[in-house]
């Protein structure tokens, strides 16, 4: 127990001093490039530094366009020349690997093909490259007195990135939280005849069909060139946090997202707290220039992101299900007392509720833009610092509840075994409408991300693995959840394609619009057709396989292939120390 004070000592030290350091403007090195290239090809990296697999992606070379005519002729090279072409961003935050090429394959990259926003003040569009950064656009249009309604909490993504792979805000009010279905327009290049050039240009506009499969087309349909988005006058925001007692979550969600527009919820079961998310327009006179600047997402010491990780891996190493419970106290308590990284005036947070101007208050990720040395983004390949799996599940807003109470049952047998996610960020609870998008969502639906440990040798178990695998297939299998498109790790993909009633649409329209499969490889075929991948021992590890013999777990280390304790049909590996090999304890 002394080391567990320690711990707890130790922890509250570091947010203390990162309290210190979030309000001052401070600075650090910003990500790198994701593409690294020598004279012998290009190597794809993901902003986490390791795929689910932890193998590499690499193509042959890599373009960098700047205008349509230069992507046209990209693609018609690689088509000429019987290649296949993948296109990246700048930012590459995809976590399944749907950007990684096989065989003989050239990097299409989008980074330097963003000088183009035009707004359209009349009609309320605005019309961007491929390669325009979410933060570039929020801050051309709010310049120009517009606003756009939707946005993901995370800004580090380019405009082509994010719609491709269905990246959302939270809102069921209007055409709610996603940002392709403010999409009402799309140029792709796509593969062509011989007598055509080997590529040629499609502009979508709302009343071609193929609008519905290109809004997010995960990449396998063309390059896109440009997108047409709608917007809204200017307006202003206001957010109060209720940290609250988590009675009765599964009751209350459909009226909270309701009566806010901006709603979410925030879930913390080890600790029995829930975080609503109260977030509403005001008036544009409303007094506040606020500001969210997550807490997540800020430049963080790498000293502190490395002490933390140290000490998590610590907790893990120790089997010790007390010291993450005194970090989740510690954690929640400081997000409550730093408002959750919200500021009244873009500097400190002193008070609910916060008001700002939209595009100061939707997004957030002000890490991206650091330049001192001795700063990052907590998880930064290059330091020693957080590395984790995040997992995002998508249900009909009508089965939701019931995860809730199957979550609830798992948690109240023991809620120590939830201490790990709630040093993450719990559970956050979104909210997204029903889509036109043939691989959107066909209801309104309710997403549920959360985040959790990985370790840094793939080979070791993780503590309470079992836990969360059986979380992860109660939301996929016994509740069938949607995968996001740019999360989850493999397993949440199989069967996929049988949860979407508009699935053959969109494989017809990738029929129509790239028949050679020039944008496809294995890797995004996985994803995209569900397939299940060759077992192999460790495999259920990290999430490349779901378990169905001891040896897919860690026999030798005491992990062994077991029901689940609420949902009976899951497949998990769960500690058993007694069956660790005397061999393996001597």
């Amino acid at each position: 127990m002394a080391s567990g004070y320690w711990l707890y000592g130790f922890v509250t030290v570091i947010h203390t001093l990162h309290f210190v350091w979030s309000i001052r403007t401070v600075h650090g090195m910003i990500p790198r490039s994701p593409l690294q290239c020598t004279a012998s090809g290009c190597t794809l990296s993901n902003s986490y530094g390791a795929w689910g697999d932890r193998k590499d992606c690499s193509a042959l070379n890599v373009t960098y366009p700047t205008t349509e005519d230069q992507l046209r002729s990209a693609v018609s090279y690689a088509v000429r020349n019987n290649l296949k072409a993948k296109v990246v961003t700048g930012f590459s935050h995809t976590i399944p690997k749907l950007a990684c090429p096989q065989n003989a394959t050239v990097f299409i990259s989008t980074d330097k093909y963003n000088s183009t926003i035009q707004i359209d003040a009349v009609n309320l569009v605005v019309t961007v490259d491929a390669g325009v950064g979410l933060r570039q656009l929020i801050d051309a249009v709010e310049a120009k007195g517009f606003s756009l309604v939707a946005a993901p909490y995370w800004e580090g993504v380019t405009v082509a990135g994010l719609i491709s792979t269905g990246a959302h805000g939270s809102s069921w009010w209007g055409r709610g939280g996603a940002v392709h279905d403010y999409v009402i327009g799309i140029t792709l290049v796509v593969p062509a005849s011989k007598s055509e050039g080997y590529a040629k240009v499609l502009r979508l506009d709302a009343q071609d069909p193929l609008l519905n499969a290109a809004k997010v087309s995960l990449g396998v349909l063309g390059a896109i060139s440009k997108v047409k988005l709608s917007l809204e006058h200017r307006f202003k925001r206001s957010i109060t946090y209720n940290f609250t007692g988590d009675d009765g979550i599964e009751d209350v969600y459909t009226e909270h997202a309701k009566q806010y527009e901006f709603a979410d919820i925030t879930w913390y079961p080890s600790r029995h707290t829930a975080v609503y998310r109260y977030d509403s327009r005001v008036p544009i006179n409303a007094s506040g220039d606020g500001l969210n600047d997550f807490i997540g997402f800020q430049p963080n010491p790498i000293l502190i992101s490395e002490s933390v990780r140290a000490a998590e891996k610590l907790l893990e190493s120790t089997k010790n299900p007390n010291g993450k419970c005194l970090t989740a106290a510690t954690t929640l308590g400081f997000k409550k007392l730093a408002g959750n990284g919200l500021k009244n005036n873009g500097m400190i947070f002193s008070g609910y509720p916060v008001v700002g101007f939209q595009g100061k208050m939707q997004t957030s990720g002000s890490c991206l833009y650091s330049t001192r040395i001795d700063t990052s983004c907590a998880w930064d390949p290059r330091i020693k610092g957080f590395f984790f799996y995040e997992s995002t599940a998508i249900f009909p807003a009508s089965k939701f509840g019931d995860f809730v109470r199957d979550v609830r049952k798992l948690r109240d047998l023991n809620p120590q075994n939830f201490c790990g996610v709630d040093n993450y960020n719990g559970l956050l609870i979104r909210f997204i409408k029903a889509s036109s998008a043939y691989l959107g969502q066909p209801e309104d639906s309710v997403v549920v991300d959360f985040n959790y440990y990985r370790a840094n040798d793939p080979s070791d178990p993780r503590l309470n693995q079992d836990v969360w695998e059986e979380v992860e297939q109660l939301a996929f299998f016994k509740h069938g959840a949607k995968p996001h498109w740019a999360k989850n790790r493999n397993i949440a993909f199989l069967g996929v394609q049988q949860k979407y009633p508009r699935f053959n649409m969109f494989v017809a329209a990738k029929q129509k619009m790239d028949p050679q499969n020039v944008f496809s490889s294995k890797w995004s075929d996985d994803i995209l057709y569900g397939k299940e991948l060759e077992k192999f021992d460790g495999c259920a590890l990290e999430g490349q396989c779901i378990c169905s013999e001891d040896k897919h777990c860690s026999p030798q280390k005491g992990y062994l292939c077991s029901p689940g304790l609420v949902y009976k049909e899951a497949r998990v590996c769960r500690y058993l120390p007694s069956s660790i090999p005397s061999s393996s304890t001597a």
